[in-house]
């Protein structure tokens, strides 16, 4: 059987099997969608979510080997518009400042677009990181971690911008994309009712209190230097 994602094959009968297939993914998805948007992540089975689709579990499981994969795949599409965005950055030799407040900004509106989804994901991602007692493994794909990398696009503009010496080397870029993104879906999570801009602020303000404290020296009048609006 073709990836789901490839072009649909040739063969009559091949083409068949495929469309079913993507419809019945879709379908899984979406039912995962919905019930991720109504109930807490503990309560949800692999089994409501196939009922929500109209197949079997076995077929679910067919798909997803588990809630830790399907909600991976589901939130992945919302990220890999911010992986574009910070690799275009890049590629337009923006100021690494400029494209990581981009990417912060953005990356709070995601989240707190949609904050059950959001919550569901954080769910799996500290279940599977006790699991695994360790990091993300890129060969690992049911990892949530690594079907979604929502702490990639910001390691990849800190890395660059240390290479370039446009921020500081230290903390490293994996630790910093770590504890923005963190303390981000915390934020999300347990205060969804605030302004996403003052997490915005917050998490500029810690960032770069890392990577360029001379920019915190720059105050202005409310002592706020990345008071803004996402």
């Amino acid at each position: 059987m073709p990836p789901i994602d490839s072009p649909r094959p040739d063969d009559p009968r091949a083409r068949a099997a495929w469309t079913k297939r993507h419809r019945t993914r879709r379908a899984l998805l979406d039912a995962a969608d919905a019930t991720f948007g109504s109930r807490a992540w503990a309560s949800v089975r692999m089994e409501d979510i196939a009922a929500g689709a109209g197949v079997s579990a076995a077929t679910a499981y067919n798909h997803f080997p588990s809630k830790h994969a399907l909600v991976g795949h589901l939130y992945s599409p919302l990220i890999q518009p911010l992986l574009v965005q910070a690799q275009r950055a890049i590629a337009e030799h923006r100021p690494m400042v400029d494209a990581l407040c981009d990417q912060v900004k953005a990356l709070t509106r995601l989240t707190f677009r949609y904050p059950t989804l959001t919550a569901a994901f954080w769910s799996a991602v500290q279940e599977y990181t006790i699991r695994v007692a360790g990091p993300p493994d890129p060969t690992d794909d049911i990892d949530p971690r690594t079907l979604a990398p929502i702490p990639e696009a910001i390691r990849v503009l800190v890395e660059h911008g240390q290479g370039t010496g446009e921020v500081r080397r230290f903390p490293s870029a994996v630790e910093v994309s770590a504890l923005i993104v963190n303390t981000l879906l915390i934020r999300s999570v347990n205060r969804p009712h605030e302004p996403p801009e003052i997490t915005s602020e917050m998490l500029l303000t810690v960032m770069f209190g890392m990577l360029r404290p001379d920019l915190l020296a720059d105050t202005g009048p409310d002592g706020r230097p990345f008071r803004c609006r996402v």
